[in-house]
């Protein structure tokens, strides 16, 4: 597990493909997890949304996921910003895997169907970080938002 925290936070050019997988897989789950956070209160519902969203978008099954959230949570209490995560983010995301990214943000910020200024605000910043438009912020924002109707 500290191999894997410590791989996150390694030189990229010295990794292999299958290592920059799995800490892009990392990456994301701890960026799910701090928007989990990002009110001050996990709820239930936010936990469930985060691990059925890393579960369909990764392919993993369930032991996977609950791996991979306890290995993300660990990456993200010692992080001391974001950039450690976007950075991968943005040196190996396409647009779409980007806007794929903010969308399952914006999916665990409305599960527990109240938005925090808090949780915005997060998304705003990763949104920004990892160079998505705001255009795109708005779009991706409104599609959960109607979808949760």
């Amino acid at each position: 597990m500290i191999k894997s925290i410590k791989a996150l936070f390694g030189k990229p050019s010295a990794i292999d493909e299958v290592e920059i997988e799995h800490q892009l897989q990392l990456a994301a789950a701890a960026l799910l997890i701090e928007m989990s956070r990002a009110d001050y209160e996990v709820q239930p519902e936010e936990r469930r949304t985060l691990e059925t969203v890393l579960g369909a978008a990764l392919d993993l099954s369930q032991e996977e996921v609950d791996e991979l959230v306890t290995l993300a949570s660990t990456a993200a209490d010692r992080a001391t910003s974001l950039y450690e995560f976007t950075r991968l983010i943005n040196d190996h995301y396409d647009k779409r895997q980007k806007l794929t990214l903010i969308e399952s943000m914006w999916k665990v910020a409305y599960a527990d169907c109240d938005l925090d200024k808090y949780e915005e605000r997060l998304i705003r910043q990763v949104s920004d970080l990892i160079h998505v438009s705001h255009s795109d912020f708005i779009r991706s924002k409104l599609r959960v938002s109607d979808s949760q109707s």
